[in-house]
């Protein structure tokens, strides 16, 4: 398939802009074919209303007919083969397995939604029927449900250029709910974007959808993404990225004259709790398996365990100096983009610069800036001078973690209590000592979206359970996730319907239950029709 580099208005191609841009092969340096053009202001404002049109009838579709379409794009995918992987790998130097296991996750997670909507309890469908004999006061008929609440922008994510980008969980979780997306293409994988959104175009049509379903635009997130958030058509936005650009369409997104939400999954260092009796019995294994998780994907994961706490003793330097050795042996790697490669070499060396800060481990050989390579590093510190030096709590978005050794259970307390919110906390103990560490395990739960027992935090399973977000920074908004199918939530709202004819009810509302989902009527759940 030969890239155009145009953008998508609905069906339409558009390019009138006169300013391009290129995607390079960060390994490389190697400029790769195709010019995009940045969406002009018109064309936001053309893709705004093209949604804007599409959702008045893409909302009012049934469940099954979304399914179709979701597994439409799944297929459309996967027939795009070898040239989607080979022009991914292109744009991002991630490893070719590493590229076809995010295609299946992307594909997956459609189809976990289709499959979601097939079932259709998600909806929360709630009937409180009418009771005209209840006294003093009759009882009327209520019927609740959850609906579409309009177009939603997705930014595409650098460090997932499937999984969270033109086709990821927010495209997904958005269309499923019954909204138009317009997706704001990421500048580091342009081809690989446009690959995927021609896959959404095709499925849209082949499953009859209508057009402005879809639309995806180039540009920068500073004038196209910007403009996206402010116009008045768009109803919420999803946002994976750094904390300074998600705090900045939050704010945007809150200061419009009708504000709407902005989820926004941000920084996140993920605290790692190491205890003694943990490291005693399986130190070499723990320490094996967090220099992996620390390095893996180029530390390119918002869930990379930046931080390990524990208290001072020689379980814990023995430890700190097998994690150094198998830091030390892993070979420096490319990074995503330039702007990712600037902002590690930038975080980890003012880290390393603080005082009190001791380097445990550092890969032998020498990175190439030339190619982006970030040098796997880990730190050590003690607590007092984490406690007063602000910046050893801020995230470094790459291969590194920094040890921080605790004089007491008192300092380890602080050490915890003083931590923003987080994505993940991990905590590495025997099952006996929960009751001693009773009171940092409940801190630490007060601060993550999700807490592991023995298992490092990158992987994050595409299921119903899964709780991806977490307190500010790591997310605008706590109560929600961004992976697994609870996500669909976001881009959705509540209505409800009093004393109203059935026949103008929506199919999940009405009495007989023509889908046959489950409905919690009366305070009962049932799938049992109304009689």
């Amino acid at each position: 398939m030969t890239l155009h580099g145009n953008n998508f208005i609905g069906h339409t191609l558009a390019s009138t802009s006169d300013e391009t841009s290129t995607a390079t092969n960060p390994a490389t340096g190697v400029t790769l074919d195709c010019s995009f053009t940045a969406a002009s202001m018109e064309e936001v404002k053309q893709a705004a209303e093209c949604s804007q049109s599409a959702f008045a009838i893409y909302s009012k579709l049934s469940q099954l007919k979304r399914a179709e379409f979701l597994d439409a794009i799944g297929d459309e995918i996967m027939a795009l083969g070898d040239e989607l992987v080979q022009r991914a790998m292109d744009e991002t130097a991630l490893p070719e397995a590493r590229i076809t296991g995010e295609r299946g996750r992307t594909v997956n997670q459609l189809r976990a939604f289709a499959n979601l909507l097939r079932d259709g309890s998600w909806l929360e469908a709630t009937i409180d029927l009418a009771d005209p004999n209840r006294t003093p006061v009759p009882k009327v008929d209520i019927r609740r449900m959850l609906i579409p609440i309009g177009p939603v922008v997705v930014f595409a994510a650098s460090n997932f250029p499937l999984a969270f980008s033109t086709a990821g969980g927010d495209t997904a979780s958005a269309l499923a709910g019954g909204n138009p997306v317009i997706v704001k293409a990421h500048s580091g994988h342009p081809g690989t974007s446009e690959l995927v959104a021609n896959a959404i175009i095709a499925a849209s049509q082949k499953t009859n959808m209508p057009n402005g379903v879809f639309s995806m635009l180039h540009g920068s997130g500073r004038t196209v993404g910007q403009a996206l958030v402010k116009h008045p058509r768009v109803k919420a936005v999803g946002f994976t990225g750094s904390t300074h650009a998600g705090r900045t369409l939050f704010n945007i997104a809150n200061d419009r004259p009708e504000p709407i939400p902005d989820f926004a999954e941000m920084g996140s260092i993920n605290p790692v709790l190491v205890t003694p009796k943990a490291l005693s019995n399986d130190g070499d294994s723990i320490a094996t398996a967090y220099a992996g998780s620390i390095t893996l994907g180029t530390g390119q994961f918002c869930t990379n365990p930046g931080l390990i706490i524990g208290l001072d003793s020689v379980e814990l330097d023995n430890f700190v100096t097998i994690l150094g050795k198998a830091i030390d042996k892993v070979t420096p790697s490319t990074m995503l983009n330039p702007v990712v490669f600037s902002g590690f070499s930038k975080s980890y060396q003012k880290v390393l610069a603080q005082p009190g800060i001791s380097v445990v481990g550092q890969s032998e050989e020498a990175a190439d800036a030339d190619k982006l390579q970030a040098r796997p590093t880990v730190g050590a510190v003690d607590a007092k001078t984490f406690l007063t030096n602000q910046e050893l709590h801020c995230e470094v978005f790459g291969p590194f973690s920094l040890v921080v050794k605790c004089a007491d259970a008192e300092e380890l307390l602080q050490v915890v209590t003083s931590l923003e919110g987080q994505l993940t906390a991990s905590v590495m103990a025997e099952e006996t000592e929960f009751p001693e560490y009773a009171t940092v395990i409940d801190t630490l739960q007060s601060r993550v979206g999700r807490i592991l027992f023995n298992g490092v935090p990158t992987g994050v399973e595409v299921c119903s359970a899964m709780q991806h977000g977490g307190p500010y920074p790591a997310a605008t908004d706590s109560r929600f996730t961004s992976v697994g199918t609870a996500a669909i939530k976001r881009f959705v709202r509540p209505i409800a319907y009093q004393n109203w004819p059935d026949a103008a009810l929506p199919d999940e509302l009405q009495n007989n239950n023509p889908l046959g989902i489950w409905r919690l009527v009366d305070n009962s759940w049932t799938a049992n029709k109304i009689v």
